[in-house]
């Protein structure tokens, strides 16, 4: 019998596994491709106007320049958490390494954030980072180290991904020696480090600010890239919604 608080590979999985937005399937219909911009017309008027409006300020503050990478995943409670606070500060992409074989349960979920974020889940550690640095992203290792460089002195406005280790066993040597810095918190306490989603909240809110601070706004997206997102949130909202586009586009066959 397992352990009562141990959580199943399919919990995590099913955690960080799901259809991204660049998947094409979302705008196939049969023998047709559609685009974007008609399945948002098509649904708009199974959208609140409130609704609408959050989404649109939500697009207008989203980035895909800066990730997160949660190396060797084992709290279903912390990568949740995670997940929160990258949905909270606009970031669009996370990447779970999958390379833990025991996991534990935890009652805290991402309260529906990973329904609006990109979900990338890795089998091993350099195909993820490799990935990442071929797509020309800095890889920054949030780290205790007492020689880390402190996050208010790293330079936080380029095209970042933010990589965290787990509570167990921490961040493993090979990921060590692919990234590009290590950034830490300056602790002033007795204790000598935060828990890991703490410590994401933290480094990922100083990001936000830099990048605010730098360009007046977090969002970046292409137009293209933001109206794919649009139509798939609105999929996502819409109940029963590809039976709707289906009607509709049948109708206007």
């Amino acid at each position: 019998m397992g352990h009562p608080n141990a959580a199943t590979p399919e919990d995590m999985r099913a955690l960080i596994a799901g259809r991204r937005t660049d998947d094409p399937t979302w705008f196939e219909y049969d023998d047709q491709v559609v685009d974007p911009g008609t399945i948002v017309a098509i649904l708009h008027p199974h959208v609140a106007e409130r609704r609408r409006r959050e989404m649109e300020t939500v697009l207008g503050g989203r980035t895909r320049n800066v990730a997160v990478v949660v190396d060797g995943m084992v709290d279903l409670g912390n990568v949740s958490a995670i997940m929160r606070s990258a949905e909270a500060f606009g970031i669009q992409e996370i990447h779970a390494i999958d390379s833990s074989d025991t996991f534990k349960r935890s009652r805290r979920t991402s309260r529906g954030a990973d329904k609006w974020l990109d979900r990338y889940r890795w089998e091993n550690t350099t195909d993820c980072l490799g990935r990442l640095r071929q797509e020309k992203y800095t890889l920054l290792l949030a780290d205790a180290n007492p020689d880390a460089t402190s996050v208010s002195d790293a330079d936080l406005t380029g095209r970042i991904a933010w990589v965290f280790g787990n509570e167990r066993d921490g961040v493993s040597a090979e990921t060590r020696g692919l990234v590009d810095d290590l950034v830490g918190i300056p602790m002033e306490g007795f204790v000598e480090s935060l828990n890991v989603s703490a410590a994401a909240s933290i480094v990922l809110a100083e990001t936000h600010r830099q990048r605010i601070e730098k360009y007046g706004a977090n969002g970046d997206l292409t137009k293209s890239d933001r109206d794919r997102l649009r139509a798939v949130w609105y999929l996502k909202s819409v109940r029963e919604s590809e039976a709707i586009v289906r009607r509709a586009l049948s109708d206007h066959g």
